[in-house]
């Protein structure tokens, strides 16, 4: 997030190709998109034919301090951030999503419009996060993790460790990449079993879209042990995966979350602007149909295997 901006099968009829449903979309209530707007969005989904679109929005609950404080920041950023790099996102107006979605449902009565929200690592913040579900009473809740807590041993000081908490964009410049992606996992994993309030696990290779490209060819199957953990910890909780699209989801993480009890599988553009509404989504819809999974019975439902 920091290091950013942050029946629906594949079939042609009558020359257009259908989409599926786009359940993780950012708009102008999200502190990181601020180039959103969701009227232009709804437009924007009308115009592609989308069954159905969730606009889940930012709700960050925790701090996080930039490895390099002092590098330039695009001015979205900066203005959350204070003179030691340390970043507070503000709250999410839960009120005014509201009321501009009831406004976008009257102007797109044609458009399946769910309300949603992204919590960031809920786990951590069990108390605010439950209240913001409570008032939103959102159609969809994503899960996600945007920040990893890395252990390291003191150069110098009393014995022990001290944990540092890193964005897992950023964090690639204070620790090498395999640690980036392990930590990451064993914090999804965390997700999973420590929170209740979420349906559907957004980008679990978040990371993957920041590695570095000195360090080569990034491989799911090098980190195929901790992948395993996180799906099955998942699939046990009874949630859905998320397909998300900024990068292509590597087939064989799907393929996993079968092998672990995966049952249900949701599709995100993380879109933060209109145009990049649904990118990637009919190439995704085809990959998870080869993998064994079909459209629900309505539009906006999860797949299944």
């Amino acid at each position: 997030m920091v290091a950013t901006e942050r029946d629906g099968r594949q079939r042609r009829s009558g020359g257009a190709v259908q989409y599926p449903p786009d359940g993780h979309v950012h708009t102008q209530f999200s502190w990181d998109a601020p180039f959103g707007n969701m009227e232009r969005t709804c437009a924007r989904a009308v115009e592609l034919g989308l069954p159905s679109i969730a606009f889940t929005e930012h709700a960050d609950f925790g701090i996080t301090t930039l490895v390099d404080a002092e590098r330039e920041l695009p001015a979205w950023l900066a203005k959350h951030t204070d003179a030691h790099g340390v970043i507070t996102p503000p709250a999410l107006n839960v009120e005014g999503y509201l009321a501009e979605v009831a406004r976008c449902r009257e102007k797109f009565p044609d458009l399946r419009i769910l309300t949603g929200v992204e919590l960031s690592e809920p786990h951590w913040h069990t108390r605010r996060t439950a209240e913001i579900v409570d008032l939103g009473g959102f159609d969809r809740v994503l899960g996600s993790v945007h920040t990893i807590r890395h252990a390291e041993d003191p150069v110098d000081g009393p014995a022990g460790t001290r944990v540092r908490e890193y964005d897992a964009g950023d964090a690639y410049s204070a620790l090498a990449a395999e640690t980036v992606v392990r930590d990451y996992l064993a914090e999804v994993a965390r997700l999973a079993t420590g929170s209740d309030v979420f349906d559907v696990l957004a980008h679990i290779d978040y990371p993957i879209r920041y590695w570095p490209a000195a360090a080569g060819r990034c491989d799911p199957r090098a980190f195929q042990e901790e992948y395993r953990y996180a799906l099955r910890a998942l699939a046990g909780s009874g949630r859905a995966l998320e397909v998300n699209t900024r990068v292509p989801l590597d087939p064989v993480i799907v393929r996993w979350w079968r092998e672990e009890g995966g049952k249900t599988l949701a599709f995100g553009s993380d879109a933060h602007r209109p145009e990049h509404l649904a990118d990637g989504l009919r190439d995704a819809a085809a990959m998870v149909e080869a993998a064994g999974f079909r459209p629900g019975a309505h539009p906006h439902d999860l797949w299944r295997a």
